[in-house]
């Protein structure tokens, strides 16, 4: 399906970033496997990748740090030429009350969720137009469309992905370049495994089809949505929650 095509997956040490990038490369994509402090993570996905006849390569640095990202697009620019699909999926967690949260606990989320996601599309669109060919999906989240206790921040920095999600997407058509987002409820990632038991249990009781998404089932959306199957689709934002929010 992505034979012949370079892909870029950030955050994908672990999690639904991981699961993308195996995906794609099982599909015949050579992927850049984006990693920031996770290392021995980011080199099983890599083992797990190869030992499965993929191809791929690790790219660290800070998704929210403009001197990183210009750094992974310089080793991109330089080994691969080219890039032909984008998936922005790293982000940062810090829950807390609005009335008491830190500044920190707002900037380093907005910093990586929502500037992050800017750099990297920036960085990306502008090889992308030279091509005029590209796709980009964003990973988004449920709590930017719903909302979420303890989460302004994080909710904000999500919804802000899925405006920009629909803005960019205005301004690159011209270009052949198409950009959708997924919105994922909850699914079974470090980030909700470290959930206490009985918040797990209530917002499992809330899923409809009762019960937490796989990795897996968003790595095949976003797989989808990159491909040429999904040639009329742009500027959207997919739910993908197993029913929570309509």
């Amino acid at each position: 399906m992505f034979s012949g095509q370079v892909a870029l997956v950030t955050g994908a040490s672990k999690g639904i970033g991981a699961a993308v990038a195996e995906k794609l490369a099982a599909q015949g994509a050579f992927v850049y496997v984006n990693y920031h402090r996770s290392a021995a993570a980011a080199q099983e996905v890599e083992s797990h990748i190869r030992d499965a006849g993929g191809q791929c390569a690790l790219v660290q640095g800070s998704i929210g740090d403009k001197d990183q990202v210009a750094e992974m697009f310089k080793k991109i620019r330089a080994e691969s030429k080219r890039l032909d699909l984008l998936v922005n999926n790293a982000g940062a967690l810090h829950d807390n009350y609005l009335a008491m949260m830190s500044d920190s606990e707002w900037t380093q989320v907005i910093d990586t969720n929502l500037t992050g996601v800017f750099l990297m599309t920036r960085a990306a669109v502008r090889m992308m137009i030279a091509r005029k060919s590209g796709r980009i999906v964003n990973i988004a989240s449920t709590a930017g469309r719903a909302g979420q206790a303890g989460q302004c921040n994080y909710a904000s920095a999500k919804a802000g992905i899925m405006a920009m999600t629909r803005s960019l997407a205005l301004e690159v058509s011209q270009f052949n370049i198409r950009v959708n987002a997924v919105a994922p409820g909850f699914i079974e990632t470090d980030m909700v495994r470290t959930m206490p038991a009985e918040k797990r249990a209530m917002a499992t009781s809330l899923i409809p089809l009762r019960r937490l998404g796989k990795p897996e089932e968003i790595a095949e959306v976003v797989s989808f949505l990159l491909s040429d199957a999904a040639s009329y689709i742009q500027g959207q934002s997919l739910v993908v929650d197993g029913g929570m929010i309509h």
